[in-house]
């Protein structure tokens, strides 16, 4: 578990990676908006209530991938006809995640950490209280998402966000960024 030293240090690092990645990305980030807008119907950006540290409620940002009107549920819950063409792409490479950079800016999310769920994820929501893992910030990228583990398998979930937790350190979250930038993990099951 991060103390001190190692929670500044992250901290640091989620703040000058995502002032960093927003200045370098900008480009792509039009792009983006232009290429979601004239795909389908709809605003560039999605806004999704989700559970963050200590169950507070945050607003996540991320790049629409599905059709405007679509039910609000979890991807594992999401009809593979909702997602766009283009969202298909978005989700296969994680572009959709960007504007999360925001939310780790804000503070209301790290690079590295548990992914955040729907206040409607009940299941989800009772396994994490058990394994204490609200107790960090929820990341846009964590070591359940590189192990294939999505919110399908709340019981499964809660392990392993608990296990990240245990060792969380620095290092450990330098290796999962660069292992998402890479390409492992099948977190999103909307896209499988």
């Amino acid at each position: 578990m991060l103390h001190g030293f190692n929670r500044l240090l992250k901290r640091l690092f989620d703040i000058c990676a995502a002032s960093f990645g927003l200045i370098l990305l900008s480009p792509v980030f039009l792009v983006l908006v232009i290429l979601v807008r004239r795909s389908s119907p709809g605003g560039a950006l999605f806004r999704q209530e989700r559970v963050g540290r200590y169950e507070m409620p945050f607003v996540c940002i991320k790049f629409r991938t599905m059709a405007a009107g679509t039910p609000n549920v979890g991807s594992h819950d999401a009809a593979v006809s909702w997602i766009t063409p283009l969202g298909k792409r978005l989700r296969a490479y994680k572009l959709d995640e960007l504007p999360q950079l925001i939310n780790v800016l804000k503070g209301e999310m790290s690079l590295v950490g548990p992914r955040p769920c729907l206040p409607t994820q009940g299941e989800v929501i009772a396994a994490r209280r058990k394994y204490r893992v609200f107790s960090v910030r929820p990341g846009i990228t964590g070591l359940a998402q590189l192990q294939g583990i999505d919110m399908s398998t709340p019981e499964a979930l809660a392990q392993a966000d608990a296990r990240y937790i245990r060792k969380a350190g620095f290092w450990q979250d330098i290796v999962l960024v660069v292992g998402t930038l890479l390409g492992r993990g099948t977190g999103d099951a909307a896209v499988k």
